[in-house]
């Protein structure tokens, strides 16, 4: 279909931006048939359909568990450290290839510090002890026999997006730049629960986590925390957890950075301050402009990003498109999403994919009619707490920015949450841009 044609078809829906943002009733109206999107379309006469190879002869026996199609291969994490050195390792999750907002267990971020741990469950124990009036150890077994709670939440590492605290945009993907976050169901025992049986000493305030691999993570949180949504999540998504993903327990913040939900854990100890440990004295803190620390942050602020389009997943002729992504907030949740097509210039609300919930990822979508010509996609989010997502300007005047482009899977600098920009082509391509 010409341009013409498609401007022509398109014209009676409403634009709510500039830059070809449409009325979400275009992509109704598209999929519902009333408007040829005009995308790998191929007319064709009503004609009986060609057998295929596959549909002649009988296929594969099912497995005893299910992996992806090899069509779908490169739906894959990627390896900070492909030849498994002994230091800190990362894989990301590839957002720009997902949809929905259940990140598979297969491609679940993870940040190991020593390696994946081989807990054998019927030898490990959790013990919670400090400032309590009975302490206990818990087997794996003895916490099955409580009652589960089940949620789903976001997990994010501090370090996700540090890339874009360079002075210069680094030319990546979703995941190379945002793909140490996901999402997932986590069921487990609540942690209050347990604390219930130990009791609480009145003069306890923190309490530290602590994991059972060789780095021996440990992190402080606020007891509050404990008593209101912590758990220890023994399943992800329905399943055991991943062993990169903790198992055969981890502790799960709902809203909190990454490195305070520990994994394979071990140990809870009641305490009436902070442990300042090595990990949020040395690791998880960091100068402001204006010389005082980044410390004891806990929360990840409202966030968001667009997943497609995006780097890597060009635009193949003008028309219509759907643009899609993810929003998340560690204060509860996602109010509104408000998508750019014009680099900030103009904005239109987003719509969100049902169901929305706390702490979670959201999936919203916006209906977009590309004419060809350059363009800047941005996404930016709120949560129902007010929060704003910030622009690139206003985050860096309060966070700072790097003197030179780091290394693009270094992770030094923490908790990047501003705007993210696309700029896409007159040839369809797209690249990481600061709008």
């Amino acid at each position: 279909m010409s341009r013409a044609a498609q401007n022509n078809e398109l014209s009676g829906f409403e634009q709510v931006a500039g830059n070809g943002l449409l009325h979400r009733r275009a992509l109704l109206a598209a999929f519902g048939g009333a408007v040829t999107v005009g995308v790998g379309l191929t007319p064709t006469e009503a004609a009986p359909l060609a057998e295929a190879d596959w549909g002649l002869a009988p296929g594969d026996p099912v497995p005893a568990y299910q992996s992806p199609s090899k069509y779908a291969k490169n739906v894959v994490r990627t390896l900070s450290n492909p030849n498994f050195e002994p230091r800190t390792s990362q894989s990301r999750t590839p957002h720009q290839l997902l949809d929905g907002t259940i990140t598979p267990n297969g491609v679940f971020f993870t940040i190991v510090h020593d390696g994946v741990p081989d807990i054998d469950p019927a030898k490990h124990e959790l013990l919670v002890h400090g400032l309590v009036e009975r302490p206990l150890v818990f087997s794996y077994e003895t916490l099955l026999r409580y009652p589960m709670t089940s949620r789903i939440a976001f997990i994010e590492c501090g370090g996700n997006s540090a890339g874009l605290f360079s002075p210069q945009p680094l030319q990546a993907d979703v995941q190379a730049l945002h793909g140490l976050v996901s999402c997932a169901e986590w069921t487990g025992v609540k942690l209050s629960t347990l604390l219930d049986e130990t009791g609480i000493d009145p003069k306890a305030r923190w309490f530290i986590g602590e994991g059972a691999d060789a780095a021996h993570v440990m992190r402080s949180v606020p007891l509050g925390k404990a008593l209101d949504d912590a758990m220890v999540a023994l399943y992800q998504n329905g399943e055991p957890l991943m062993p990169g993903n903790g198992y055969p327990m981890r502790l799960l913040l709902p809203g909190y950075e990454g490195n305070m939900n520990i994994k394979y854990l071990r140990r809870i100890k009641l305490l009436p301050e902070p442990a300042f440990s090595y990990w949020e004295s040395q690791v998880y803190t960091e100068p402001l402009p204006n010389g005082s620390a980044y410390q004891f942050y806990f929360v990840n602020e409202v966030k968001s990003f667009i997943t497609r389009p995006s780097p890597g997943r060009a635009l193949q002729q003008p028309g219509l498109y759907e643009i899609s992504g993810l929003a998340y907030s560690g204060q509860g949740r996602i109010s509104k999403v408000m998508v750019s097509a014009d680099g900030g210039q103009s904005w239109a609300e987003a719509a969100l994919q049902q169901p929305v919930l706390s702490m979670a990822f959201t999936r919203f979508r916006m209906p977009w009619q590309w004419n060809g010509g350059p363009a800047v996609l941005q996404s930016r989010a709120w949560d129902e707490a007010g929060h704003a997502q910030p622009t690139r300007a206003e985050f860096v005047a309060a966070r700072g920015e790097l003197p030179s482009v780091p290394p693009l899977l270094a992770f030094e600098n923490h908790h990047f949450n501003a705007v993210t920009s696309w700029a896409v082509d007159q040839k369809g391509e797209i690249t990481h841009a600061y709008a």
